[in-house]
């Protein structure tokens, strides 16, 4: 009962967050793919602030809600793992592909630093007014780590990742041209780093601790305040 319980209060507190942290996410990146000439998602209706225009029914919804219970039942923290749909670029239509493809992938972990910045102030708010709801505190302290989590894990140079798209643009053509030929691969590389124990957790968070830190230090909230 206890777990069940633990469940419940872990998918309506995480729930909000994540579905911003990954449909803005993708809006962001049609948004900026449009502004360097790809007006391919503007096209499909996927340049919307609107969380249904890019939930995806099993990546935004059940799977987050699968691995937040049985993290639950396991006494877990909360880990969790999810998609939405992805917003389509076509890199061919940017007026200069191998540069504006730097800025269409970058747009997407920005968005998800913006919107930490933004539940790290809802965090400062609650906590300078006094108002002590522990529901919307909770909220805001999953929605600064959510956001963090999924601007870190993209950011690693894996295609189909942003942090992939980012090293093919960067590198010379020769080798941006062998890289890119690991695409297909991606998937299954980022799907065993999930499921091998202990490594993402040693490549993230390390610079999730800092990334945290520094948002605490910029909002002036002390560390007995943000943790619970």
């Amino acid at each position: 009962m206890e777990s069940s319980v633990r469940a419940v209060q872990l998918i309506t507190v995480y729930i909000l967050p994540i579905i911003f942290a990954i449909t803005l996410h993708e809006a962001a990146h049609g948004y900026v793919a449009r502004y360097f000439g790809d007006s391919t998602a503007y096209l499909q209706g996927r340049i919307s602030l609107n969380p249904m225009r890019h939930i995806d029914p099993i990546g935004t919804i059940l799977m987050p809600i699968i691995t937040l219970v049985l993290s639950a039942f396991s006494s877990g923290s909360g880990f969790l793992f999810g998609w939405a749909k992805p917003v389509p670029v076509s890199f061919g239509n940017l007026r200069n592909p191998k540069r504006d493809m730097l800025w269409v992938a970058l747009a997407g972990p920005a968005m998800n630093l913006l919107m930490a910045i933004f539940w790290e102030a809802f965090l400062k708010l609650q906590l300078s007014t006094h108002l002590d709801e522990a529901f919307f505190i909770d909220m805001a302290r999953v929605g600064v780590r959510i956001n963090l989590m999924f601007m870190l894990l993209n950011l690693l140079p894996i295609l189909p990742l942003d942090g992939g798209r980012i090293v093919v643009s960067l590198l010379p053509p020769k080798a941006a041209w062998k890289f890119a030929q690991l695409e297909p691969y991606g998937l299954y590389i980022l799907l065993l780093l999930v499921m091998i124990p202990g490594v993402l957790s040693t490549i993230l968070v390390p610079p999730l601790s800092v990334a945290s830190a520094l948002l605490q230090i910029l909002f002036n909230i002390p560390m007995s305040s943000y943790v619970s």
